[in-house]
């Protein structure tokens, strides 16, 4: 064998025409001239980035917004600048805890399709764990997405990488990051800045009651936004989409009563679909008018109990102790089944924010109250991106929309059905669409919710509450619905690893070129020697 292998480089280095040193630099020359190979795009998604805004100067949030980092799991030994990936089923605070302290370049949490698929254990502790989420300051971009068949096939192998390199030695876990394929996440957008000049709007319509605008005016109030760790993904189905619902009811079946004398009220009725949580800079006339009480609707589309809060009861003899009793006599006689208590709060001026809506009137001496099938402000499914459409209308919500029409000023016509408009698969679609702090979408829903109360309701039209520009109480930014790249790539080290071979290979052929002479007489030697044996 080394007779013939000696015969065989003889006959090739005597027969070749081409010197050997250019030989050895042909795979060079070849690998400069070439093209380099193009980065797969392995999926294309959408991102929603969490809350990031100020609250009297207190920021509370993400800060950052781009993304252009390693994929990872939390079973990766290593995720500093890494862009971890979690599945909501896997989800806990302690993972993403974990992920933070060892910088991470970024969080994405992936969220299913449907929620009802994910058990309800899961969806409860999530929920617990969004206010704590967006209490402190993050200072890495968090996104959350929602899982397609080639998101997920990303994140399993993903964490089939990750995983492997806690389980093996330390020449596999070297040779698996050297050779195994990785994602790079990249996010299109920019990074976040304030938006100025935003306006927050309120839509309010008017019934007048028999007798003259000088009557008392019952108002009835119902908030239209939502919140939540991440906003595009806050639908607020229940939290306010059900109060919204009721109080379109509402409107809808008193402009059937103050239709006819015999069933039209000694009061005046003012429907407020309120933006916010400010009253000081809005022309509303619910402020300038002799109010009675103002009634606050706030979550009722699930549940078998109903609770009235209040921040001082109402004294005997007033229009809102009637109210009261009314209500308590409606709900045990036609809805036993409906469990109803008075909740009594008092106003914290200590917060940054007030607890229920009625509070913002009570602080300006407006009697008023909420009704809620919640019991107490810190539930979590007020402000959680979880509270989202279920399948049709609750029959919870009909008994609640009822039993408020009847324990009002007239009572009800027997027989008259409790429904929201037809808002589905609409932009003012309460449960589906989500009610986000700028930009088109809420235009579109506020434009699609003014013509619906116009329907049943005189003088509506919308007001707008603008920031202070020297002090804003709040600040808003931008940012908050990206487009998410995954490529495909190798890892780091591979290009570590492909450098030192190449210098290894550059390095063979530079002592090959310059050994040139000594190198042939040693093969010739070896040839001669061969030959004589």
């Amino acid at each position: 064998m080394l007779e013939e292998a000696g015969e065989v480089l003889e006959s090739v280095l005597k027969a070749s025409c081409l010197p050997l040193s250019f030989l050895l630099f042909v795979p060079a020359v070849l690998l400069l001239l070439g093209p380099p190979p193009a980065a797969e795009a392995a999926h294309e998604f959408t991102v929603y980035r969490m809350q990031q805004y100020e609250l009297g100067g207190q920021p509370y949030g993400t800060r950052s917004a781009v993304l252009n980092t390693e994929a990872r799991t939390v079973e990766a030994d290593v995720l500093s600048r890494r862009c971890v990936m979690m599945r909501l089923v896997d989800f806990s605070y302690e993972q993403y805890q974990k992920a933070l302290r060892q910088s991470a370049g970024a969080v994405v949490i992936i969220l299913p399709q449907s929620i009802s698929s994910v058990p309800q254990d899961v969806v409860r502790q999530f929920m617990e764990i969004e206010p704590e989420m967006l209490a402190m300051e993050t200072v890495v971009p968090v996104y959350f997405a929602v899982e397609d068949e080639e998101l997920l096939s990303i994140y399993e192998q993903t964490r089939a990488a990750s995983a492997s390199q806690g389980s093996a030695s330390a020449a596999e876990v070297l040779l698996h990051t050297a050779t195994a394929n990785g994602f790079q996440m990249v996010t299109s957008g920019a990074q976040s800045k304030a938006i100025n000049d935003w306006l927050i709007p309120s839509v309010e319509g008017r019934l007048t009651g028999l007798g003259g605008e000088d009557l008392p005016t019952v108002v009835i109030v119902a908030h239209y936004d939502s919140f939540g760790v991440a906003p595009w993904l806050s639908h607020g189905a229940d939290s306010n989409g059900s109060g919204i619902s009721v109080l379109l009811e509402l409107a809808r079946l008193f402009s059937r009563l103050y239709t006819y004398r015999r069933t039209h009220a000694g009061y005046n009725l003012l429907f407020f679909a309120s933006g916010g949580d400010n009253l000081d800079h809005t022309d509303s006339s619910l402020l300038q008018d002799n109010v009675a009480f103002v009634l606050c609707l706030d979550t009722l589309g699930r549940g078998n109990s109903l609770h009235l809060h209040v921040s001082k009861p109402p004294k005997e003899g007033t229009l809102q102790h009637a109210f009261l009793r009314e209500l308590e006599m409606v709900v045990s006689s036609q809805f036993p089944e409906v469990k109803f208590s008075m909740v009594h709060k008092k106003i914290n001026l200590a917060e940054d924010m007030l607890a229920w809506e009625h509070e913002r009137f009570a602080i300006r001496r407006l009697p008023a109250f909420t009704i809620s099938h919640l019991e107490s402000h810190r539930d979590s499914l007020r402000n959680s991106i979880m509270d989202g459409r279920s399948d049709g209308t609750h029959p919870e919500y009909q008994d609640h929309c009822r039993g408020f029409d009847k324990s009002h000023l007239q009572p009800n016509r027997e027989g008259s059905p409790c429904r929201p408009p037809d808002l589905h698969g609409t932009d003012a679609d309460p449960g589906g669409a989500t009610r986000v702090s700028d930009g088109l979408a809420e235009h579109t829903f506020l434009n699609t919710l003014e013509y619906y109360m116009g329907r049943y309701l005189k003088d509506v039209k919308q007001h707008h509450v603008k920031a202070d520009k020297r002090d804003p109480e709040f600040v808003f930014y931008d940012q908050l619905k990206q487009v998410m790249n995954a490529y495909r790539v190798k890892p780091a080290i591979f290009d570590l690893l492909l450098a030192v071979c190449i210098a290894a290979y550059l390095g063979v052929a530079y002592v090959a070129v310059q050994h040139f002479g000594l190198l042939y007489k040693t093969v010739q030697r070896l040839s001669l020697k061969t030959k004589q044996q």
